[in-house]
């Protein structure tokens, strides 16, 4: 008997998803913008005390939501829990976007906005950043006269490191009067940026928050969505009754409770960043301004070789050479000594 797969279209259409690559453990990684010092002790302290039978129910979600929600200076009806940043924008897609309605992203970004617009067959209208990675705001402003359904903005953004400034995010959320307006802080710890408190003040504006940068989760999923109570009712009626685990809802619990940690990894990192800046430029290498946890640097017509040698010596960074050109670059900041050990490979290839 022959049988027929029904496949949507849309998933026909487009490829898997690649994923970094496996065997990544013993490595010095800073291509995916983790914590690479790993999570604090009081989370790995709350992992530890999970009893048997709070591993074998199913997650209750009302204390850690009062906990997340304080951290973000919103009250709990403003918060929904998500398995990581990437799920947060699945139920937004869930709930707002249609086969055939029109999204508006501007790349390079985090290509999650563009692979969830892909799998629900909306049409995808891209802008694109400068050749300084500006933000282009008029050619924004312009796209959202058309009502778009969807724009989504990463402040800071990845890979570029773009901090896009208050002033120009309303001018964008007041011409949305069609739209709705999502903006991704998974990196707002780095930059000090953040417009969480408009919530209230737009209620097309959701905002997308995550553990896995400043906190150091990402081997758990834990995410936040952000918005207007009232906006965020459409959005609980497409969640499923258990979105996140029991140990990533312990650990992000303990994570805003022990903000000295965070704090304390967040101010190392800009100053690190600070200091891999000028290190780079002075070997006359182009480092673009970063927001984030991350630069992103042209390396120019020597990358290539950089990066097979800082391969060979087991250190990950994530090329752009298909988006930006064969000698671009993003380099998680990381430790003083996993920068240094770049820097000491970059001496050698410069």
């Amino acid at each position: 008997m022959k049988i027929h797969l029904p496949v949507r279209p849309a998933i026909l259409a487009r490829r898997t998803y690649e994923a970094p690559a496996e065997g990544r453990r013993g490595k010095i990684r800073l291509d995916c913008n983790e914590n690479t010092s790993g999570c604090g002790v009081a989370v790995r302290r709350a992992l530890a005390q999970l009893t048997a039978k709070e591993i074998s129910t199913y997650p209750e979600y009302q204390r850690a939501s009062r906990s997340l929600a304080r951290h973000f200076g919103v009250s709990p009806e403003e918060l929904v829990v998500a398995n990581g940043g990437d799920d947060a924008l699945r139920v937004f897609f869930d709930t707002f976007v249609e086969p055939h309605s029109e999204v508006v992203i501007i790349e390079p970004t985090f290509p999650m906005y563009r692979y969830y617009a892909e799998i629900t067959g909306a049409r995808i209208r891209a802008l694109r950043y400068g050749p300084n990675m500006e933000f282009p705001t008029v050619e924004a402003l312009k796209m959202l006269c058309l009502k778009p359904r969807a724009l989504f903005v990463t402040n800071p953004n990845n890979p570029t490191g773009t901090l896009v400034p208050k002033s120009v995010l309303a001018r964008l959320l007041q011409r949305a009067s069609h739209t709705v307006v999502v903006v991704d802080e998974a990196y707002a710890e780095f930059s000090g940026e953040s417009v969480v408190p408009w919530i209230r003040r737009f209620p097309h504006l959701f905002i997308v928050r995550t553990f896995s940068k400043a906190a150091g989760l990402a081997g758990l999923r834990l995410g936040v969505l952000l918005a207007n109570r009232k906006s965020l009712v459409y959005v609980r009626r497409a969640m499923p009754p258990f979105p996140v685990n029991t140990a990533a809802l312990a650990a992000g619990v303990a994570a805003v409770g022990d903000r000295r940690a965070i704090t304390r990894y967040v101010r190392g990192t800009i100053h690190r960043r600070a200091w891999f800046t000028e290190q780079l430029r002075n070997a006359g290498v182009r480092v673009f301004r970063s927001g984030g946890n991350f630069l992103l640097a042209d390396f120019g017509e020597l990358g290539p070789r950089f990066f097979r040698r800082l391969a060979r010596h087991r250190i990950l960074v994530r090329q752009y050479k298909e988006v930006l050109g064969p000698g671009f670059a993003r380099i998680t900041i990381g430790t003083q000594a996993e920068l240094e050990k770049v820097l000491q490979i970059l001496r050698r290839t410069f």
